[in-house]
């Protein structure tokens, strides 16, 4: 039964991430948004909805190792395996502003993880932890980010940029807001059924809650992200596939860590910060890469998978 409420928790998730993004996004098209904004905003944040419904109540329940890992591992899955498989499809074009602020604001976000993981080193402190001032902090964080997504869709719109946007067939308001709240609530479900789930497995066959989070948790929640960075890819828009990954990685750090460590602190396995580490790797291999050419080559993308699939078999030999 436990595996059957974990794959209709991910069955929830993934429709749930898909009608949201679906419905927000047609709304955001309404209100003709280009597209890299559309990518790093509304489609981010909807296909981060499971990693932030997972973790914010694995944080409620005290699961800390299950919150991290699960952030942790979506993050570098989607600076690696999502990268890659994209570009494998079709080479990722990189615009000049996510080279130079978006990847960046990702790397910087990543660091300020690792200082408010190292309390022990920093501080002096008995052990590691996220506390709630460090969840406030990131939140700041994250306003100051969106700031400047607000912007950027300004100065987007004063160069006439939003007016080829409004699209046909994007279907009624009405429409796209029922959409669009019925994906949230099948989420929100979802990420129950996931979490209370992955916990029962861990214990029954050893697995430590990091693991979980960094491997099943982290690769189902990651579907929406994977899904939708490669139809977009497919269609030519690697615009939005790039602008999907950067958004939620920066997503997933600044607001549902902030949210979640806000609600209770959040311990810290000190296994965390091999992967920790490894993630700000990703990050700047990913940043070398978009710099070759502007673009994310085919060969780049496998290199990217290749490195994914061997970090995986470290952590769960590890275990």
């Amino acid at each position: 039964m436990t595996y059957i409420l974990l794959i209709i928790g991910f069955v929830l998730l993934i429709k749930g991430a898909d009608f949201f993004v679906e419905g927000s996004s047609k709304i955001a098209r309404k209100l003709q948004i280009p597209p890299l904004l559309v990518g790093l905003t509304i489609v981010a944040f909807g296909t981060s909805s499971p990693e932030g419904t997972v973790s914010i109540i694995a944080a409620l329940e005290g699961n800390s190792d299950l919150t991290l890992g699960n952030l942790v591992g979506s993050n570098i899955l989607n600076m690696s395996l999502v990268v890659g498989l994209t570009a494998i499809i079709s080479p990722l074009k990189v615009e000049n502003d996510t080279i130079r602020k978006e990847i960046p604001f990702t790397f910087l976000a990543s660091i300020a993880l690792v200082v408010f993981m190292s309390d022990v080193i920093l501080q002096g402190a008995d052990a590691n932890a996220i506390t709630r001032g460090d969840g406030l902090i990131l939140l700041l964080f994250f306003t100051i980010f969106m700031y400047y997504i607000y912007e950027a869709a300004r100065n987007s719109k004063d160069k006439g940029l939003g007016e080829e946007m409004v699209p046909e067939g994007t279907g009624t308001w009405t429409m796209n807001t029922v959409m669009t709240i019925g994906g949230l609530v099948a989420i929100i479900f979802g990420g129950h059924f996931v979490v209370d789930s992955s916990v029962t497995i861990a214990l029954l066959f050893g697995m430590s809650e990091a693991l979980v989070g960094l491997t099943i948790v982290a690769i189902g929640t990651s579907l929406p992200e994977l899904i939708t960075s490669i139809t977009a890819a497919m269609k030519n828009h690697s615009d939005i596939a790039l602008g999907n990954i950067v958004g939620s990685s920066i997503f997933n750090i600044l607001f549902v860590l902030g949210i979640a460590s806000s609600i209770a602190p959040l311990p810290v396995n000190d296994k965390l910060f091999f992967d920790v580490t490894s993630m700000l790797l990703f990050t700047i291999v990913l940043f070398i890469f978009a710099l070759t050419q502007c673009k994310v080559s085919k060969r780049e993308g496998f290199v990217l998978s290749l490195a994914y699939i061997l970090y995986l078999i470290y952590i769960i030999m590890r275990n």
